[in-house]
């Protein structure tokens, strides 16, 4: 049900990404601004990373099989470096553009119609920004949040412009300048997208405040001290697994041994929705 919220959520984003794309290539046009016709391709590339994000979503929600026992979830990690590899082209192209222009040192006459067209285009992205980014927090989907910063880095960036727009009348290099603002905007922007998902894709060591829980509920399932240790942590999407070692009097039967170790993982499960994997050591090692 939270997946095809997310799905809903990204054909949404489409649609609305090609009209403001429209609306934003004719006002660049007609003012003849290489920033607005840039954030105007900016918004495009929304289209094209949400239909990345929607293939994502979709093989995400695939069931574990033979070939995939974990699932599909890292599905959502690849869609999102693919979101951050297109912001990062995008802005490349914008950088090009802007040192044109300023080369050139043709100056630009805002009106009326980027004015308007350029308010709309924050109104609505930053709504689809703050949208997305609720959608994958309530489904730990990280490539919808992935989109929503997409979506914030084009709202941002209509704002620059926005700002511009009012004094770029008096200073020929303002739009040449606007463009490169934006540019930094999206490589700032895919620089923090990739961290996060190859962080996740090389894996990452337990956090403290999720070590100390699983720690603490040792004490719903054993009268003594289990020493848990040697936590592992595997993420796939919204799929976790967990892998780590506990230790039991050598004198226990493999029968009760087996006992506690599944009532741990069933208890971690309920817990933190965390699939955990308990190995077992002698305590007189």
């Amino acid at each position: 049900m939270e997946n095809k919220k997310g799905i809903l959520a990204t054909y949404g984003s489409i649609v609305l990404n090609i009209f403001l794309f429209a609306i934003k290539l004719w006002a660049g046009i007609v003012s003849s601004s290489v920033a607005i016709i840039a954030d105007a391709w900016h918004t495009l590339s929304d289209s094209i990373s949400s239909v990345a994000v929607l293939i994502g979503l979709k093989v995400s929600a695939k069931p574990a099989d033979d070939e995939h026992p974990y699932g599909h979830g890292r599905a959502e990690v690849i869609a999102s470096i693919v979101v951050s590899m297109l912001l990062a082209i995008i802005g490349f192209s914008f950088l090009k553009e802007s040192i044109i222009k300023l080369q050139s040192k043709s100056d630009v006459q805002y009106g009326t119609i980027a004015i308007v067209v350029t308010v709309i285009s924050f109104l609505v992205k930053e709504f689809m920004a703050q949208y997305s980014i609720r959608i994958g927090k309530k489904t730990n989907s990280k490539s919808m949040i992935a989109d929503g910063w997409h979506h914030r880095s084009d709202a941002i960036s209509s704002l620059v412009i926005l700002v511009g727009i009012f004094i770029g009348n008096h200073f020929w290099w303002m739009d040449g300048v606007l463009g490169i603002l934006v540019s930094i905007l999206l490589f700032y922007t895919t620089y923090s997208i990739l961290k996060e998902n190859i962080s996740h894709l090389l894996g990452e060591g337990i956090e403290d405040e999720l070590k100390d829980e699983i720690i603490l509920l040792a004490d719903e399932v054993a009268e003594f001290n289990i020493h848990p240790h040697h936590f592992l942590v595997h993420q796939y999407g919204n799929h976790t697994e967990m892998t780590f070692h506990i230790r039991l009097p050598s004198t226990y039967t493999i029968h009760n041994a087996h006992e506690i170790a599944t009532a741990y993982e069933i208890l971690i499960k309920k817990r933190t929705n965390i699939q955990a994997t308990v190995h077992i050591d002698s305590l007189d090692l």
